[in-house]
């Protein structure tokens, strides 16, 4: 079986639970998984799309402040939902639109794309290695049990999921905290990573169009890296789970 083939197959697997859509009915999760991406640091290329969008949120908060941006504001909302408090606990998309202003981080050539598309597009994204998941990705309401395995201070630590908050996972266990708060450093990007799955997390009143065309820039960006590069992608909404298809 293709490496397109067993992308496929492991998006069609991936998953939401219906009680996320009790939470939100507007969530939208576009997720891709992008193969044959050629090892290596930060560029020329992941240093430029930061570049611009460090510029792209100069004007954007020229026009609002912070907590103002349209989904930004959607996503506080969504914390307050499950009980997290925004002012303290921040969704990845207003953490980055905060630091972006001083700079955004430079990380690793994968983590600085997609932070970078993430800023411009505002719209919350992650990324986890493939070589490192194990399974099919499902986004699920946590019971308070599920243990979140990190680091603080250079140590490792192990943490509980609070109960109710939005957790993604994988069989081994969560792979980001809160929605998109948060991601384990198992399945994070490094240098050596090859194969990713991306995960774009839409509220209204974004819209499907302004998700596609994230999308459609991170694939682009990644396909210029290597004429190798494939890019494989579904959406997931409360419509497949009234379905049945996730």
């Amino acid at each position: 079986m293709g490496s397109t083939s067993l992308a496929k197959n492991l998006l069609q697997a991936a998953h939401i639970s219906p009680e996320i859509y009790k939470l939100r009915p507007d969530y939208r999760a576009l997720l891709m998984v992008v193969e044959g991406i050629p090892p290596g640091p930060s560029d020329n290329t992941s240093e430029t799309l930061l570049q611009d969008a460090e510029a792209s949120v100069k004007d954007i908060l020229s026009k609002y402040p912070v907590t103002e941006v349209p989904h930004i504001a959607a996503w506080r909302d969504a914390y307050k939902a499950f009980g997290a408090k925004p002012q303290k606990t921040r969704n990845s998309l207003e953490a980055l639109t905060r630091r972006a202003a001083g700079g955004l981080p430079r990380v690793n050539r994968l983590t600085d794309i997609y932070n970078a598309i993430s800023v411009k597009h505002q719209v919350p994204l992650g990324g986890e290695d493939l070589d490192k998941y194990d399974g099919a990705p499902f986004l699920t309401r946590a019971t308070g049990s599920e243990e979140f395995r990190t680091f603080s201070g250079g140590e490792a630590q192990v943490e509980c999921a609070a109960a109710g908050e939005p957790i993604w996972c994988d069989d081994t266990g969560i792979t980001c905290r809160r929605w998109n708060w948060r991601q384990g450093p198992r399945t994070a990007l490094t240098d050596e990573t090859t194969r990713v799955l991306f995960i774009l997390d839409a509220l209204e009143p974004l819209s499907d169009e302004s998700l596609g065309r994230a999308a459609e820039e991170l694939g682009s960006a990644l396909k210029r890296l290597s004429p190798d590069v494939q890019v494989t992608q579904r959406v997931l909404r409360a419509s497949d789970a009234r379905n049945g298809e996730s």
